[in-house]
């Protein structure tokens, strides 16, 4: 899996969270609280998801085969992607039932001490976990906003234990409120709403992961920055006079395709132009460590085909505007 720091977020994540639903759930058990079973819910849920999250990586590292030429480095896109179907119907859908019934059908807090409790070290323990996922995500995040990170990482994982891990602690929150509530005033019914909150918040956290997994399975291009660098290593060799048109996709997270028409000289030899293409997939790699699928076509720029196109980006020859590239 990419980096150690998405694997090690991960494990931290489970294990407070497996500590975290045995805690809630012995919480239930003495004191009756809605928001008790609906949290111990949401953090077994979660359990299971940092759990696939790391076979999605297991399973993402087998090679290539000839039904799979291209290997299985998008399985840790489609596992997270199960993580946000989880979260929504096992922890969002069953806290929002709870809370409706604990509404309609209030009783007071027993033995308030256990929930309280309870509440308090799940809050140290998710902190600590959300604390290590953010050192972790700082090692790659750049200068990049915290939505922006969220939103373009190639990799899952992180993004998917950062949301999970928000959500928790202000699930936590959530909860001790409506408890405390409840404990005030002798209205259970403060109780139901603090998890009926609860699975709201989930769900929400559930729709925006589904939506940007979805994007990675549907197939991203390369940064800004990488497509940069690509089209400058391609052009970097007097051999290679322009890159005419070039799409990038990723197969992974790690794994990048490149493919692109290469304007070279009219008058070079079938064996310069091969050595020019070597060359250049040398010099994208160095530039582009995770560019490990590379197609190069050599072409003749040709100024009047691009001109008497009907679309000069789609004409053989023709150049692509940098917005398509």
């Amino acid at each position: 899996m990419s980096a150690s720091g998405g694997t090690k977020a991960i494990v931290a994540a489970l294990a407070a969270n497996l500590a975290i639903a045995v805690a809630k759930f012995v919480a239930f058990l003495f004191s009756g609280s809605s928001s008790m079973l609906a949290e111990s819910v949401h953090s077994l849920a979660d359990s299971g998801n940092q759990g696939l999250l790391l076979l999605g990586g297991k399973k993402a590292k087998r090679e290539a085969t000839p039904e799979h030429p291209f290997g299985y480095g998008r399985e840790r896109y489609i596992y997270a992607f199960l993580v946000s179907i989880v979260l929504f119907t096992v922890g969002g859908m069953f806290a929002i039932y709870e809370g409706y019934e604990k509404i309609h059908d209030p009783h007071e807090i027993e033995a308030w001490y256990w929930p309280v409790g309870v509440l308090v070290f799940a809050i140290i323990a998710e902190s600590f976990s959300f604390r290590t996922a953010i050192k972790e995500s700082n090692q790659t995040r750049g200068n990049q906003s915290w939505k922006n990170f969220v939103r373009r990482a190639k990799a899952p994982e992180l993004p998917v234990v950062l949301l999970e891990d928000l959500g928790a602690l202000v699930g936590l929150v959530l909860a001790l409120v409506g408890v405390s509530l409840a404990l005030a005033t002798g209205n259970g019914v403060w109780d139901g709403i603090g998890t009926l909150c609860i699975g709201i918040l989930l769900i929400a956290i559930a729709i925006i992961l589904a939506a940007e997994t979805k994007s990675l399975l549907l197939g991203e291009a390369a940064g800004t920055e990488e497509v940069a660098k690509i089209k400058a290593a391609i052009v970097a060799d007097d051999n290679v006079t322009d890159v005419i048109h070039m799409r990038t996709l990723h197969l992974g997270p790690e794994e990048l395709l490149v493919a692109a028409k290469i304007a070279v000289q009219h008058d070079d030899t079938a064996a310069e132009v091969a050595s020019a293409i070597n060359a250049a997939e040398d010099r994208i790699r160095a530039a582009v460590p995770i560019a490990r699928v590379i197609y190069l076509e050599p072409d003749i720029y040709s100024e009047s085909a691009a001109a008497s196109g009907r679309n000069p980006a789609r004409t053989p020859g023709g150049p692509t505007p940098d917005k398509t590239l």
